[in-house]
């Protein structure tokens, strides 16, 4: 068919490898800031098997103990005991901990205070990269239409599991969905959804494939869904073995799953297990703030946004609202991006303040999408910001 496009994004639920990986390194972030809130936190997390190795930097005030903590995060996700995986559970993993201090020379470059060598005294950037953000008005959450299907996928399927209410659903999971787009750049249909999931040996391959495509039915638009409309259920026909004993997971590997499904560009930094004075994190979340509102404004149906910064600076080296927006501006963009500029700032100290980044919040962000949760303080809009953007003050 003519002037259509089809456009895939993937999902995972929080008994994947890796994401098993990412919630041990976000609860160690906000376990840290719980007790102080000026930590600094590089926590990388390897779990393969019945070991979970921990990795990184850390400068704190808080006492944690580490291998209780892996624990509890293990068990919550419903590796709780041997009955729910022999190899890899709370009660017998092997907790192995590398971590270390955050390197001075770094946080000279940091810390609000003047250094030799530092320009300024202002907090800097803690690292060098550049970060993107991206908002479509497709959704409700202004996000892309595949990743958002495919997590609705996995959050009902993690919700029927922890409620008990089906006895044969174990944590690892993953679910992708394929949206066609029509001429006019909306969703116009629903070609395919996958969607696998570990469970135990004693259900049918039916069961699961009934019982999964019914789920999926429920939680995506009716509307786009079609007679054409396939699904693809645990297509190996069998996944028993699952998790850390299927597969290693590493923190920081599915940073798709985490944006934009690949729908917007990303520039390559991870988030989980990192406090916001990495700018990888604080100034995606804070690129994503304001092309949120960017859309929420009305200026175009779909806006990028990327900042990039040096080491130790406290401005960003280059801010840019993508010179295309996707052909959807309503606004010149160089109008866009002087009210941005107005409205918003980039600076490590100042996006840290104005989104209460030194909170123990991030632990809520790590599953289903960082862009997803309309509670947490990037995806709130501000009135004021956006009359701001529309040119009202």
């Amino acid at each position: 068919m003519k002037n259509t496009r089809i456009f895939s994004s993937e999902s995972v639920g929080e008994g994947h490898p890796d994401k098993v990986a990412d919630l041990i390194s976000d609860t160690v972030v906000d376990a840290c800031l719980a007790q102080d809130p000026a930590s600094r936190v590089a926590c990388e997390t390897l779990v393969k098997d019945g070991h979970v190795i921990l990795a990184g930097e850390i400068t704190t005030k808080a006492v944690i103990d580490y291998e209780s903590l892996v624990r509890d995060v293990v068990r919550s996700i419903g590796y709780a005991t041997p009955a729910d995986d022999e190899v890899f559970n709370a009660q017998t993993l092997d907790v192995t901990n590398y971590l270390s201090t955050q390197s001075p020379d770094i946080a000279q470059g940091v810390d609000a205070c003047a250094a030799e060598g530092k320009d300024g005294a202002e907090q800097g950037a803690g690292d060098q990269g550049i970060m993107f953000g991206y908002a479509s008005n497709e959704t409700p959450e202004l996000m892309p239409a595949p990743i958002m299907f495919a997590h609705r996928i996995m959050i009902e399927l993690a919700r029927v599991r922890h409620s008990g209410e089906v006895a044969w659903l174990r944590p690892d999971s993953k679910s992708q969905v394929a949206v066609e787009y029509g001429a006019n750049g909306k969703p116009t249909r629903i070609l395919n959804v996958v969607l696998s999931t570990q469970h135990t040996e004693d259900v049918s391959i039916d069961t699961i494939r009934s019982f999964c495509e019914a789920l999926a039915r429920r939680v995506l638009p009716a509307e786009l869904i079609t007679e054409q409309t396939e699904f693809f259920i645990n297509p190996t026909g069998r996944f028993v073995i699952g998790g850390p004993h299927g597969d290693s997971g590493l923190t920081g590997r599915k940073i798709i799953v985490d944006t934009y499904g690949g729908m917007g560009r990303h520039g390559g930094g991870a988030f989980s297990g990192k406090d916001c004075s990495k700018v990888d994190r604080s100034g995606a979340y804070m690129c994503r703030w304001v092309a949120k509102h960017i859309v929420a404004a009305g200026l175009a149906d779909r806006c990028e946004l990327q900042v990039a910064y040096a080491i130790g600076k406290a401005s960003p080296v280059s801010i840019m609202v993508d010179v295309e927006t996707y052909g959807t501006a309503h606004v010149d963009e160089a109008v866009i991006i002087e009210r941005v500029l107005k409205a918003f700032s980039f600076k490590p100290a100042d996006m840290e303040r104005v989104l209460g980044l030194r909170r123990p919040i991030f632990t809520r962000s790590t599953n289903y999408g960082h862009f997803t949760k309309a509670d947490l303080p990037w995806e709130v809009l501000d009135p004021a910001r956006i009359a701001i953007l529309k040119g009202e003050s």
